[in-house]
Formats: structure tokens, C-alpha cells, sequence
């Protein structure tokens, strides 16, 4: 493979999935500046490896870069607060379909805000990009079990807060 086709195949990618991707890194962040710093992040490791992965799988690779590159930051900044653009509502094509019968987003968005940065990962893994458990597990590198428990206190929760209960009922 040429540099011009992996160039060309990298083009193809980040066009196709740039908008999910985007996302994903604003759910995992909260906050749109910091999504379009993570994902521009994420896309210079992924054409780093380009050559070396496959790239029928490189959203996936992509995406647990991302969550690597969140995970790294919260521990860096651990007592740091998080901020949110309740106003940031630019419509994603490529993610309308992760919210069907939500209307109001910025609500899902102020709800994940007041979860732990390992909290947010895996209920944004685990239900918004509908990874199973043991999928989740891998890209954290973390057991089934920690998923499946830390996921289930996450929830618990966004339904103890005040209205936030119709929201998360289906996901468990």
C-alpha cells in the first residue's frame, strides 16, 4: 500500500466518521472544546498507527483511544471541575440514532456531567455506542464484573436525581 492510498483510506475515514466519533468525544468530555481537542487527539494517534491497524476496525481503535486519552486526563486532573455547554446543541447526523425518544440532549449531557469520568466512559460505551459488557471490559481493561457494577451504581445514580429517572429506566 502506497502512502497516497493510506493517505486516501485515512481521508475516507475521518470523513465517514468524523460525526460519530464527535460525539462520542462530546458525551465522554461534556464540553464541545474539549471533545474537539480529544478527537483531534485521537485521530493524530490513530494516523500515527494507520499503517499498523486494520482499518475495517479503526472506529473502534479510534474510539478506545479516546476513552484512553479521557481516562489519562481525569487522573491527571482529578479535583479538576467539569464545565458543559448546556447550549451547545448542534445537531450530529451520525448520532441520531443513539437518542431516539430523547428530545432534550443537553439533559442527557448535564446528567452524565455529574458522573465520575470511569462512570461517563462506561455508561457512554456501554449504551450509548451499545458495546456488550465484555466488549467494554476491553477497551477499559477492567473485569465484566467492575463493567456490570459500576455501570448498575452509575445508573442508580441519574435515577436518583430528579427526573432523570424516565430517562434511564429503559437502559437497564
Amino acid at each position: 500500500m502506497t502512502a497516497t492510498d493510506q493517505d486516501a483510506g485515512f481521508t475516507a475515514f475521518v470523513q465517514a466518521h468524523t460525526g460519530s466519533l464527535h460525539h462520542t468525544a462530546y458525551l465522554l468530555t461534556g464540553n464541545r472544546q474539549a471533545a474537539d481537542d480529544l478527537l483531534q487527539d485521537a485521530l493524530l494517534k490513530t494516523w500515527l498507527a494507520w499503517r499498523k491497524i486494520d482499518q475495517r476496525a479503526a472506529w473502534a481503535y479510534t474510539r478506545k483511544v479516546m476513552v484512553n486519552l479521557t481516562t489519562d486526563r481525569w487522573r491527571r486532573r482529578r479535583y479538576e471541575a467539569i464545565t458543559i455547554d448546556i447550549d451547545d446543541r448542534r445537531r450530529d447526523p451520525g448520532g441520531e440514532a443513539g437518542f431516539e425518544g430523547v428530545e432534550d440532549r443537553a439533559f442527557i449531557v448535564r446528567q452524565l456531567a455529574g458522573l465520575t469520568p470511569h462512570e461517563r466512559a462506561m455508561v457512554v460505551l456501554r449504551y450509548y455506542a451499545d458495546l456488550s459488557e465484555a466488549d467494554v471490559a476491553e477497551q477499559l481493561g477492567v473485569s465484566v464484573g467492575t463493567v456490570k457494577s459500576t455501570c448498575s451504581r452509575a445508573l442508580a445514580r441519574l435515577r436518583s436525581r430528579g427526573g432523570a429517572a424516565p430517562a434511564t429506566r429503559s437502559l437497564s
